[in-house]
């Protein structure tokens, strides 16, 4: 299993590592919550872009993006503008969402894109291609708020994740029971063990699927999201009490 470096972050290395987002609407919500999260211990900020109010004007995002850079200093950013198809806050087109992600890897300000998987082979590998012509790593990702696909389907996904070149493939589903919770974890023991060749990030959300965000060392899930304040998904914990969850379990093992 290789790892992934976001900046002094080793990913699939030792304890789940926590991402904390940032889903502030203007410039001065974005950079207090920044700050805020400056003085926390974590190991990565996303920064959901698709919350911000001028996230359509590429200037402004890149100028407020260097500004968090400067605030964050050498923690890893992860820069997400999650689609509305995806449970995200707005709609974008593909050409317009390759460019913003384009010129976020070009800039040198985040550290980690998100690419939404199934967004069409082509978008994707596009994406894919110009980040990592930038020396960025891709966070390739899918969500379903509706319910637990099949294990089948979601070891499915997690591999065409990593055979389209994400670094970091990650995938988010709804439960509807516990059973549900049960499969997402067979899933990504299955994929671990049997198919992945780089660390995979998992999850079951809301109050059901809390259980995944803990126990992902467990199972094979590298990374889980933590909250400081307001949560960007259904099923975030507050991070000190993740973090002594997370620690709790990989003591044990």
């Amino acid at each position: 299993m290789n790892t992934v470096k976001l900046r002094n972050v080793e990913v699939g290395a030792g304890v789940p590592k926590v991402i904390v987002p940032i889903v502030g609407k203007t410039r001065e919500e974005i950079l207090a919550k920044g700050r805020e999260l400056a003085e926390i211990p974590l190991h990565v900020v996303e920064w959901r872009v698709d919350f911000y109010e001028d996230v359509f004007d590429t200037e402004k995002v890149l100028d407020t993006l260097a500004q968090l850079r400067a605030v964050l200093g050498e923690t890893p950013i992860l820069f997400t503008f999650r689609t509305r198809k995806e449970g995200g806050e707005k709609e974008i087109t593909m050409d317009d969402y390759t460019a913003l992600n384009t010129a976020v890897a070009r800039s040198g300000s985040a550290d980690a894109i998100d690419v939404e998987i199934f967004s069409g082979d082509q978008v994707v590998s596009q994406n894919i291609e110009t980040i990592h012509a930038a020396g960025k790593v891709v966070v390739g990702s899918n969500h379903d708020f509706h319910k637990t696909p099949s294990q089948a389907d979601l070891v499915y996904r997690l591999r065409k994740m990593q055979d389209m070149g994400a670094d970091l493939p990650k995938i988010a589903v709804m439960p509807q029971n516990k059973a549900d919770v049960l499969t997402l974890l067979s899933a990504t023991e299955e994929m671990s063990r049997c198919y992945a060749d780089r660390p995979i990030i998992t999850m079951s959300m809301s109050a059901t699927g809390v259980l995944s965000r803990l126990c992902g060392e467990v199972f094979g899930s590298a990374m889980t999201f933590g909250t400081v304040g307001q949560a960007s998904a259904p099923g975030q914990i507050p991070v000190e009490q993740l973090n002594s969850a997370t620690g709790i379990i990989h003591n044990a093992l």
